[in-house]
């Protein structure tokens, strides 16, 4: 939203200057009303410098921990009646992440001129997600902030502990693979010149595996500069095509179709769609607002649209269960337990046991992740080996043999 510099007179005459956001300058001259300020000059504000862009680039972004912490204390502050802005400011002062620092600086500035925490936590989507701020905003205008915390530290502590499982199931195969393209490298550099200048002083008839290989390791010798930027360029353009729109949706509904890796990623987002789902719900989110923050929340293109497509069903009068089945997202055991929650009106209690049910799926499937995966990696490193076997042993079989046929 646009920020504009204001100064406008006060009812006993005093010139006051300052900043506030707004959609337009009749906004901002609206708001300055409300506060009883009589505007003078209104005018927007100029973009921040380029300088604080560039040193906020080389800052740390606030990690999940961080945020869960975060959410923890603001919890246990508020439930014990410390006013809000004194939290703020205490937690701004303990904190070791200085764009949280600075984020909650900020946040303690707002709330000193009047605004509220929600809106104040708005300004930093780069800290706080919609789905955050959101979930604080029913909770001030219900009067369970601490409710809100609680819930948003129970549902970012799953959320990590999510990450830590994945990360863990791919441990193994990263380092397989970076030890394979290691081996490839050293190869190419060091172990295929070495018979490549062997061959040259025999003069021998070289079978055609032995020919790719040798040609494999020059280019890798003598072209590298070209293999470089070519590669700079490979990641340049498939980076841009990623941040487009049609190539964010495609890459995103190719991932959920991966081998051992696509349907490990379906309940993950599915885990977390019902997950987030059923803390808005629980907060008191509304129903179709909740569905567009839990399609920003679940952070693939591809099933936001399903569940955007959900909330314009939802809009049209069907029911939850109706358009959850017309999505064809969900399982008919999880169908079945959300047409239940919605005839008993439990339905935020039935989403979070949609999902436990897919975290343990996701569980089960990560520990037998390595399992699927190995023998692909095997036969990888067995193609490596016979493609090396039969371009650098064949040839010395073959000259060993014509020695022997001639020494005969």
């Amino acid at each position: 939203m646009p920020k504009f510099n204001y100064q406008a007179r006060s009812r006993s005459g005093a010139l006051q200057t300052g900043d506030l956001e707004a959609a337009d300058q009749n906004t901002a001259a609206q708001i300055l009303l409300n506060r009883e300020l009589v505007p003078v000059d209104i005018r927007q504000a100029a973009e921040g410098s380029g300088n604080r862009s560039l040193s906020r680039f080389f800052v740390p972004r606030v990690s999940l921990t961080e945020l869960v912490i975060f959410a923890r204390q603001m919890y246990s502050l508020s439930k014990s009646g410390i006013p809000i802005l004194r939290a703020i400011a205490g937690l701004a002062e303990t904190v070791s992440s200085k764009r949280m620092q600075e984020a909650l600086e900020d946040v303690g500035d707002q709330l000193e001129r009047g605004r509220t925490l929600s809106s104040a936590l708005h300004r930093h989507g780069d800290v706080f997600s919609p789905l955050f701020v959101s979930v604080v905003h029913v909770g001030e205008n219900t009067g369970k902030l601490d409710e809100a915390f609680r819930l948003l530290g129970q549902y970012l502590e799953r959320e990590q502990e999510t990450r830590k499982q994945v990360k863990a199931a791919t441990r193994y195969p990263m380092f397989v693979a970076i030890a394979i393209v290691i081996a490839l490298v050293v190869m190419n550099l060091l172990v295929i010149p070495t018979f490549s200048g062997m061959f040259a002083k025999l003069g021998a008839e070289l079978p055609p595996m032995t020919r790719f290989l040798i040609a494999m390791s020059d280019f890798f010798v003598h072209q590298w500069p070209l293999l470089l930027v070519g590669i700079a360029l490979s990641i340049f353009g498939i980076k841009r095509y990623l941040s487009s729109e049609p190539g964010r949706l495609k890459w995103d509904r190719v991932k959920l179709r991966l081998y051992a890796v696509g349907n490990i990623l379906e309940r993950s987002l599915l885990s977390r769609f019902a997950r987030s789902f059923a803390m808005m719900l629980k907060a008191g989110v509304p129903l179709t607002h909740a569905l567009n923050l839990v399609a920003e929340a679940v952070d693939n293109k591809h099933m936001a649209g399903r569940i955007i497509e959900m909330r314009r069903n939802i809009e049209k009068g069907e029911s939850l269960s109706r358009v959850c089945a017309s999505s064809k997202l969900f399982t008919p055991l999880v169908l079945q337990m959300i047409s239940v929650g919605e005839e008993t009106g439990r339905v935020d209690e039935l989403l979070t046991d949609v999902a436990d049910f897919y975290e343990r799926e996701v569980e089960y499937d990560l520990k037998s992740l390595t399992s699927k995966i190995e023998p692909i990696l095997i036969a990888v490193v067995a193609g490596m080996v016979l493609v090396l076997a039969l371009g650098i042993f064949t040839p010395m079989w073959d000259m060993m043999n014509a020695y022997r046929g001639g020494g005969g």
